[in-house]
């Protein structure tokens, strides 16, 4: 059987799994590597690899076995000095080894926008032990923020308040880190009015973006996320004006999660992943194609069309507190029986250590303009995560995604 293209997916979780599907219908043949069997892009992948993609040697030999047109990052923890090695003998790396280098730590890419490019930052610090985290913070004042320079999804990242809390959240950080770095950032806590991801393509045809994404995270980890996103024309012109800056700098075709915190009309850059985001789930459902779409048609060397939005959407994740093999979800039919609402769930089974994640959907009615009453009511999630043995354990609701997510989509639509 003829492919278009043969892709190399260093990561094999629910967002590759999604890429893995947007790659194949594109013609592409995909084989997927994680550390672990059973993956979620491993269940629809061409073939698959299980390996650390922190062994070197490992990855090499993954590498040289599949001869890849395409290699594809979807994970922070990787080598990525062989896949310098591999793009200096002439192997595509995603978007390019560089890029890969220079966003899997966040001192890195911090440099590249705060130093090389003079975008405005927060103030910051780096740390390798706790005397540096304690300097660190009289640097950026209290409240700060502490977290890995090389993490997976806010993992590790912590909110210090007062100077008591610092030790804790230098041993948190370093807990949660990836790769071997004991290293983390120290920064100036940004009291902004809200946050967003600005997808940010970059193809053959130049840099485009999609409409801006909100969303919400606690302790790090990504709990909802709505597009769009009302903001100022203003804040937006300036998003995506250091977006394009960054992405240039780093080079390569694919799509970057640029992220921004805005105060007022004050937009200050965040942080940068050279891949599909996790707030931009909402997409498969918001967009007329996804960022997963988008993703695999700039590497691919495909035109990138206009995108388009169907309305706006909220997404909405149920974080697990356990592993578990054995779970299922209950009361999704019902949310599937409203008119204005439409929803998608999924996970990913494994003994893995890590939460297992679900997603649900909703879409509201275009000329929706509240954020409250009858929406909030309409749309009160009525799904739960049931962990254990013959479905023991307590449920795990997913959270309200509906009222204030789905409000702030559908103003942004209707101004």
């Amino acid at each position: 059987m003829a492919f278009t293209a043969k892709i190399l997916l260093l990561g094999s979780g629910e967002l590759g799994r999604e890429f893995v599907i947007s790659a194949k219908r594109l013609g592409a043949q995909v084989i997927a590597c994680d550390s672990y069997a059973g993956a979620p892009a491993m269940q629809v992948a061409d073939g698959h690899e299980v390996f650390s993609m922190l062994d070197a040697d490992l990855l090499a030999k993954a590498i040289e076995k599949h001869k890849p047109d395409f290699v594809v990052p979807e994970i922070e923890a990787i080598r990525t000095e062989v896949l310098a090695d591999f793009e200096a003998r002439g192997v595509t790396v995603v978007p390019s080894a560089r890029a890969t280098i220079m966003t899997m730590n966040r001192d890195r890419i911090r440099e590249v926008a705060a130093v090389e490019l003079g975008l405005r930052t927060s103030r910051y610090r780096y740390a390798e032990t706790l005397e540096e985290v304690l300097a660190g913070a009289a640097h950026t004042g209290l409240p700060c923020v502490i977290k890995p320079v090389m993490s997976s999804s806010g993992k590790g990242q912590s909110t210090v308040r007062t100077a008591r809390e610092l030790e804790a959240a230098w041993t948190y950080a370093v807990a949660n880190m990836r790769g071997d770095r004991s290293r983390v950032i120290v920064e100036e806590f940004i009291a902004f009015d809200y946050e967003i991801t600005l997808l940010t393509v970059r193809s053959r045809e130049g840099v485009s973006f999609c409409p801006p994404i909100g969303h919400r995270q606690e302790r790090g980890d990504y709990q909802e996320s709505w597009q769009p996103t009302p903001m100022s024309s203003a804040a937006l012109s300036a998003a995506q004006d250091m977006a394009r800056k960054v992405v240039d700098n780093l080079g390569g075709y694919g799509i970057f999660g640029v992220e921004f915190f805005v105060k007022g009309e004050d937009v200050i850059f965040s942080e940068l992943s050279p891949r599909p985001h996790d707030t931009g789930m909402v997409t498969l459902i918001s967009q007329n194609f996804s960022e997963f779409d988008l993703h695999a048609r700039a590497i691919l060397g495909l035109p990138v069309p206009e995108v388009r939005l169907a309305g706006g959407a909220a997404s909405a994740v149920i974080l697990a507190d356990r592993e578990a093999d054995d779970f299922r979800f209950e009361g999704w039919q019902r949310r599937s029986r409203h008119p204005a609402g439409k929803s998608i769930c999924g996970c990913s089974a494994s003994r893995r250590p890590g939460p297992i994640a679900g997603w649900a959907w909703f879409w509201p009615r275009r000329r929706m303009r509240t954020r409250h009453g009858p929406l909030r009511r309409r749309l009160r999630a009525r799904c739960g995560l049931f962990m254990g043995d013959e479905g023991e354990g307590p449920s795990r609701p997913l959270p309200q995604a509906g009222g204030e997510c789905l409000g702030m989509a559908s103003t942004a639509i209707s101004s």
